[in-house]
């Protein structure tokens, strides 16, 4: 499934629902699935500058794709940074930094966020985008 293909799946989920109460329940339903970063990647080298809350995230480059682990103190953030994960993990550097983020305002998130909040989440996508182009750097 190619990360268009699986922000379409996002986007037609959170359809689903009729308010944000209802999409805030899903978010924190995904963080709870969200399976926990190894404790070696809690540190302040993988904390994502930027966010409310504290968000650890790490990537690890294997077979040519780019695998991400993550977790967050904050359980709506644990649901963001899931859905973030489900979009760009298991796809290559290349499809990553080329991938835009459109699926984010079509769920609306952005605007249902705190200032605050929408900020970690740009700077969430930032630094995936970043792990990705590195490795996109390291494997040409």
């Amino acid at each position: 499934m190619t990360i268009a293909e699986k922000q379409k799946e996002i986007v037609d989920e959170f359809s689903f629902f009729e308010d944000w109460m209802q999409k805030y329940d899903y978010l924190i339903e995904l963080g709870k699935e969200l399976p926990i970063i190894d404790e070696q990647y809690k540190t302040d080298d993988h904390i994502i500058k930027g966010c409310q809350s504290r968000v650890w995230l790490n990537a690890e480059l294997k077979d040519g794709k780019v695998l991400y682990s993550a977790d967050s103190d904050a359980i709506i953030t644990k649901g963001i940074i899931s859905l973030l994960i489900r979009a760009y993990s298991d796809e290559s550097p290349e499809a990553i930094v080329e991938a835009d983020t459109a699926f984010i305002d079509e769920i609306g998130l952005k605007e249902h966020l705190s200032p605050t909040r929408a900020n970690g989440l740009l700077s969430m996508i930032k630094q995936m985008k970043f792990y990705a182009l590195a490795m996109q750097s390291k494997s040409n």
